[in-house]
C-alpha cells in the first residue's frame, strides 16, 4: 500500500476512487465502505484510495469531548491495506485545515490533485468548514467536475447503528462478543511486555504484561483471549484490573497467561484479541484460592478453544 502524508507529497499517477474519514476500529460498516470503493476501483481500473485524519478532528476542535479511540494509526493502517485499500492519504489535522471550505477541498484536492472519478462517503458523514460537507454537496460539485459521488448506507445489527461510539460503549461494558459482531473481528489490543512482580510465576501461573498501546480498554474482568506471538495465535487467559489479592489502590494492568507457553517474552510487542469475558476480577482470601480460581479459568477456555467451530474460526494452537 502506498502511503502518503499529506497532499502536497501524494505523487497521484492514475484516476482514483475514493473515500474519507477517520474510520476508527474499521468496524462491519467501515468494511463496507471500503469493499464498495475496492469494487469500483477495480471496475473501472482506479487506484482505490482512502483519505484519514490524525489526529482525531474532534480532539483538535474539542478536546474535553474527543473519544478515545479503538485504535492506534499504524493499526488503522493495517486494515486499510488488509481490506484491499492500495493507496492511503493521512491528513494531519489542525485548526488551520479545519477552515478549509468543503467546495474548495472537493475542487482542489479530490478533483484536481487526486484525480478522482468515484467519491464514496458513510451515511451521514460530513467535512470542510463547518461540517458543509454533506452528500448533496458532493454530489452538486460532482455533477459539475464530472466524477460520481454516492453515500454508502449504514450497516445495523440486532437493530442498532454499528458505529466506533457503540462498539467502544460495549467494551467498556465488557460485552466483547457483540462488539465483535460489530467489527466483524475480535476487538485487540496491542503492547509491549514488560516485568512485573513476577507473582504469577511463583504460583504456577505465569503471566506477560502487556504495556497497551490502545486507549481502549474492555472492562475490568477475566477474558478467554488469543495471544499472537512470532506470528501465530495461541491459546490464552487474561486479567484486566488491579491484583486485588495482593495489593489495594494499585494501577490497572492488563496481564496475559499464554497457556502452554514456556517461552520469554520479555520486551516482545504481542496483540491479545478478545473473544469472551469470564467473570469479574476480585479479592481472593488466600493464594490456594487464588491458584484454584486461576486453574478454573483456564480450564473453561481450553473448553471454548475445543470446540469445532472456535479452533475454523481463530485457528489458534
Amino acid at each position: 500500500m502506498r502511503l502518503f502524508h499529506g497532499f502536497d507529497n501524494a505523487e497521484i499517477a492514475r484516476p482514483t476512487v475514493l473515500t474519507l474519514g477517520v474510520f476508527d476500529g474499521l468496524h462491519i460498516g467501515h468494511q463496507l465502505i471500503m469493499r464498495t470503493v475496492v469494487e469500483r476501483a477495480r471496475a473501472i481500473s482506479a487506484v482505490p484510495t482512502v483519505i484519514t485524519f490524525d489526529p482525531h478532528p474532534r480532539a483538535v476542535l474539542y478536546p474535553e469531548a474527543a473519544p478515545p479511540l479503538l485504535q492506534t494509526l499504524d493499526q488503522r493502517l493495517e486494515g486499510f491495506r488488509l481490506l484491499g485499500i492500495e493507496q492511503t492519504i493521512i491528513v494531519r489535522f489542525t485548526r488551520e485545515f479545519a477552515q478549509l471550505s468543503a467546495e474548495d477541498f472537493l475542487r482542489d484536492v479530490v478533483h484536481e490533485r487526486l484525480q478522482a472519478k468515484e467519491v464514496y462517503l458513510g451515511q451521514g458523514f460530513a467535512f470542510g468548514r463547518n461540517r458543509a460537507g454533506n452528500i448533496e454537496l458532493l454530489r452538486r460539485v460532482g455533477r459539475e467536475l464530472g466524477f460520481f459521488a454516492d453515500e454508502v448506507p449504514e450497516v445495523r445489527l440486532r437493530g442498532q447503528r454499528v458505529s466506533s461510539s457503540r462498539i467502544r460503549q460495549l467494551l467498556f461494558a465488557g460485552k466483547v462478543n457483540l462488539a465483535r459482531r460489530m467489527l466483524g473481528r475480535p476487538y485487540g489490543i496491542e503492547g509491549r511486555i514488560t516485568r512485573g512482580a513476577q507473582r504469577g510465576r511463583t504460583i504456577g501461573w505465569p503471566t506477560a504484561n502487556l504495556l497497551v498501546e490502545n486507549r481502549v480498554i474492555p472492562k475490568g474482568g477475566v477474558y478467554v483471549t488469543a495471544t499472537l506471538i512470532d506470528g501465530v495465535w495461541r491459546r490464552s487467559v487474561t486479567n484486566i484490573g488491579t491484583r486485588p489479592t495482593f495489593e489495594q489502590h494499585a494501577a490497572p494492568t492488563v496481564e496475559t497467561h499464554v497457556i502452554g507457553w514456556t517461552g520469554d517474552l520479555y520486551g516482545s510487542v504481542v496483540r491479545v484479541r478478545f473473544l469472551r469475558r469470564l467473570r469479574d476480577e476480585r479479592r481472593f482470601e488466600s493464594i490456594q484460592d487464588l491458584t484454584r480460581q486461576i486453574s478454573a479459568d483456564v480450564a473453561r477456555a481450553e473448553s471454548y478453544f475445543a470446540r469445532s467451530c472456535v479452533r475454523r474460526a481463530l485457528k489458534v494452537v
